[in-house]
């Protein structure tokens, strides 16, 4: 279901479906990362739900945890965003030993064009505390040796609005960019 209007990433809390139908096939990706075959056509068959949880701590610093489950409530990584740009350590069983930081963004930083379009730019989607529109994440893995930034947002993808991530991988000269888009299960 798309995403109704009062939900943006002021609060991303709830429930949140991949849709793999509107999303980019991440096979390439995950496969650029360093997942095994048989690891990716298990995701390619499931279906994975986001339980996201979204709050402000003492210090004013947003947080997003998402604990991911795949069909049949099979656990999947668990995504600890916290939006200060401070680089953190994250070890999970699916792609190792991580670091990782996360803001709110305006492009201020960005220079990949793919990640700065198909956005919506209106007031309403404003949500960070000086007017963001974005989420900025970024990760790398040095011993597989790839890189992977994030956007997350909402765009209007065939005539609806969703919550969307767009990816650009790196790994070595090899550059994949693909775009996820969740569909919204509710609180």
């Amino acid at each position: 279901m798309a995403a109704p209007a009062e939900v943006t990433l002021k609060d991303l809390s709830g429930q949140w479906v991949m849709n793999k139908t509107l999303s980019d096939d991440p096979d390439e990706v995950l496969a650029l990362q360093g997942m095994g075959w048989l690891t990716r056509k298990a995701i390619a068959i499931a279906t994975l739900t986001l339980h996201a949880k979204q709050y402000t701590d003492d210090a004013s610093i947003v947080h997003i945890d998402i604990d991911q489950t795949t069909t049949g409530g099979i656990k999947g990584t668990t995504e600890l965003r916290t939006l200060d740009w401070t680089e953190r350590t994250h070890e999970d069983h699916v792609f190792g030993m991580l670091m990782g930081r996360n803001r709110w963004s305006s492009f201020q930083e960005i220079d990949d064009a793919y990640l700065k379009e198909g956005w919506l730019e209106g007031d309403e989607e404003k949500a960070g505390p000086d007017g963001e529109r974005h989420v900025e994440s970024f990760v790398r893995n040095e011993k597989n040796g790839w890189k992977a930034q994030q956007i997350w947002g909402f765009a209007i993808v065939e005539g609806k609005r969703y919550h969307t991530r767009r990816v650009v991988v790196t790994k070595g000269d090899k550059v994949l960019k693909i775009r996820l888009v969740y569909d919204w299960q509710g609180k």
